[in-house]
């Protein structure tokens, strides 16, 4: 409560400030991914397009999404201190990427930095919106990003050089062990046949669980209900996330659960 001094060459205001002095832990070392931050870009410019359709003044929609979307690309990452020890569902976080959003839009539209003017932080950019369906939202969006983008290609290449090793290694015979005791022979292929295959499980088992990522929280709000919202905001939140990510995502079938 009260005034809190924030530096004047960052995007983020007192919410963000605060957390930081509250959670001065760890700074070095358990920042909040990058990958959950661009993912909150994607759901508040996302937001921002839907919102219009709801009200939005479109010249506050349209700098936000251009202040969304270099979250998106990672041009504002020096605006985004907060560790991730913070109160429960990721209100600081939640606040740190409002209060960004909103202050790059304000200057994008020739307004006074942490002036709230023309585009406020809580009613602009965190329209329909509650810390506790954005930011399970944003795990989902950051989950499903790093395992298309990083997880399935890194395993893959793992498994492919495990396949390219068992035929390497065909012709070559071991012996193997049991028991700390020798025991029947094997070729050194299909001990890595074994490799392979345990790889190719494990990539299976993991694209099985994109379907269930997909189903976003975002429309339940603070308690699951959807007070505060509009009729049909999920499903148009998750159809603009889809368009802005390039992954497929729907509403989730049950709020209260998502939350």
């Amino acid at each position: 409560m009260g005034e809190l001094e924030v530096p004047a060459d960052k995007y983020y205001g007192c919410q963000t400030a605060r957390s930081k002095m509250n959670f001065d832990i760890c700074a070095d070392t358990d920042r909040m991914p990058d990958a959950v931050i661009k993912a909150m870009g994607v759901l508040k410019k996302a937001a921002a397009v839907v919102n219009r359709d709801f009200g939005l003044d479109s010249k506050a929609s349209d700098a936000i999404q251009q202040a969304a979307q270099e979250v998106i690309e990672g041009k504002l990452m020096e605006h985004f201190p907060l560790v991730v020890w913070q109160t429960g569902s990721g209100t600081q976080s939640n606040m740190n990427v409002n209060e960004v959003i909103a202050n790059r839009a304000i200057e994008i539209l020739g307004g006074e930095l942490g002036s709230k003017k023309p585009v406020h932080p809580n009613d602009h950019v965190n329209k329909s919106q509650s810390s506790n369906d954005t930011f399970p939202t944003a795990m989902h969006i950051a989950a499903v990003t790093e395992i298309n983008q990083k997880l399935i290609p890194a395993l893959r290449d793992l498994r492919d050089a495990f396949a390219k090793k068992q035929e390497e290694f065909s012709d070559i015979v071991k012996i193997g062990r049991t028991h700390l005791q020798d025991a029947t022979p094997l070729t050194l292929g299909q001990e890595f046949s074994g490799y392979t295959q345990m790889l190719s499980n494990s990539i299976d088992r993991i694209e099985a669980t994109i379907p269930r990522l997909s189903q976003l929280a975002i429309g339940g709000t603070a308690v699951g209900t959807g007070l505060n919202t509009y009729t049909g905001f999920d499903s148009r939140m998750a159809e603009e996330i889809s368009r802005i990510s390039g992954y497929k995502f729907v509403p989730a079938p049950n709020k209260f659960e998502a939350l």
